[in-house]
């Protein structure tokens, strides 16, 4: 059987497949969404860390109980795109994430998103000016808070959190790395220029891998905290975004995949990349000569839970 787990907004989900598609076991925990000031969207990433390690070890508790001889052949992540945590050299994170919902850098994306520059990095990294980018939120951070700034080892999203504290290393999907304004997707690499716009080095950013790399859970410890075989494998996999077409079939020209999660993104499936003229469009590399191509709205399923809390 294979594990996929998924770092959402909302929770963590692990959910356990045969090999034919039928779901074997699942659990979800929930963790919240903090908002300290007007605009500011952030999580703990020690409690979603928390929530991924459990989510696991419960699935495999379950499939134990359902038949002892099961173990995955590999588990495979997905995540939310757009979050920023600052981490120190240990990996010890010195901020919150931030998340996709965080409105913080709005003046700067509406300034940069302006200018010639701006115009240069869309066509680079096919992710819009746009405050939601790890782009406006590290000039943010460079501009309104020096000291987290000066301290700051790496640059990282939740995914590359959880797997520096799996593997003892800082590495990023392609799907991930292309949604945040600072990786060219036609290289295959940190953009220069983003960089230099952003303040950083490419050195502060994790290694960009395939969607298909992986990694060998040596750590026992670990292992044993998610009920899994020490040497299990851990396929880095994509982002929600990317993964929500893959998933439903949505890898043809012509077919367009609704999504509804937390928030919400109609996309499509393109060989090609469609930097467009007004910059709108969000173009993810999934895989060599794959893109998924769309748009999203920060209002979805997160207003069912603003009415669930407030009503």
């Amino acid at each position: 059987m294979i594990i996929g787990l998924d770092i959402g907004t909302s929770s963590a989900k692990a959910v356990a497949f045969d090999l034919e598609g039928n779901v074997l076991a699942k659990h979800s925990i929930p963790y919240p969404i903090l908002n300290p000031s007007e605009g500011y969207y952030e999580q703990d990433p020690e409690v979603i860390y928390s929530a991924c390690i459990d989510s696991v070890a419960r699935v495999m508790i379950k499939l134990q109980d359902f038949d002892k001889m099961l173990q995955p052949m590999c588990i495979s992540v997905s995540s939310a795109m757009h979050g920023l945590i600052a981490v120190d050299k240990s990996g010890k994170p010195l901020t919150n994430c931030i998340i996709w919902a965080d409105r913080r850098s709005e003046d700067i994306a509406i300034g940069l998103k302006a200018t010639e520059k701006g115009r240069l990095l869309y066509q680079q990294t096919g992710t819009p000016i746009h405050p939601m980018s790890l782009l406006c939120k590290l000039i943010w951070i460079r501009q309104n808070d020096e000291k987290v700034f000066s301290q700051s080892h790496k640059f990282i999203g939740i995914k590359e959190f959880l797997f520096h504290r799996l593997f003892g290393i800082f590495l990023v999907d392609h799907s991930i790395a292309s949604a945040t304004g600072l990786f060219d997707i036609h290289q295959l690499a940190w953009s220069d220029l983003a960089l230099n716009v952003a303040g950083i080095s490419a050195g502060q950013l994790s290694t960009p891998v395939p969607v298909n790399h992986v990694s060998k859970l040596l750590d026992s410890d670990i292992a044993a905290s998610m009920h899994l075989p020490e040497s299990t494998l851990f396929v880095i996999g994509g982002s929600d975004g990317c993964l929500a077409n893959l998933g439903v079939g949505a890898v043809k020209p012509g077919v367009a995949s609704v999504t509804v999660g937390t928030s919400g993104a109609i996309r499509v499936t393109s060989p090609l990349p469609n930097p467009e003229q007004k910059q709108r469009l969000f173009t993810y590399l999934l895989r060599p000569n794959e893109y998924i191509i769309g748009g999203a709205v920060n209002n979805g399923g997160i207003l069912r839970k603003w009415f669930q809390d407030n009503f």
